[in-house]
C-alpha cells in the first residue's frame, strides 16, 4: 500500500487544470480583446464575416467574436450591438474565453 503525501493530490489537480487551460488556448488560437469601435473597424475589412454572439445574462455582458487573418477578435458590450444584415450572425448559448 503506497501513501500519497498531503497536498500532492491537490497539486496534481491544479496542474491538470493549468494543462487544460493551456490546451484550450492552443485550440482556440490567439484571441484579441478590442473595444467595440475597434471591433467594427476590423469587421468592416472582412468580405463575408461570421460573427458569434452570446447574449448577456446575470452579471455577464453581451459577447461577440469573429476571426480575421488567423486571429480571433472579441469584444463585450452592456447592450446588444447592431450587426449589419450582410454579416452572418450565429447566436451561441455562451462564449468562453480561456484564461
Amino acid at each position: 500500500m503506497s501513501s500519497v503525501p498531503a497536498g500532492a493530490a491537490g497539486a496534481g489537480g491544479a496542474g491538470a487544470a493549468a494543462a487544460a487551460i493551456a490546451n484550450a488556448i492552443k485550440a482556440s488560437g490567439t484571441i484579441v480583446q478590442v473595444s467595440e469601435d475597434a471591433f467594427f473597424e476590423i469587421l468592416a475589412r472582412v468580405e463575408e464575416p461570421l460573427v458569434v454572439h452570446s447574449p448577456s445574462g446575470f452579471l455577464t455582458p453581451h459577447r461577440y467574436i469573429f476571426s480575421y487573418k488567423g486571429l480571433c477578435f472579441y469584444t463585450k458590450s452592456k447592450e446588444p450591438l447592431y450587426i449589419k444584415s450582410k454579416f452572418d450572425l450565429i447566436e451561441a448559448e455562451k462564449i468562453w474565453i480561456p484564461g
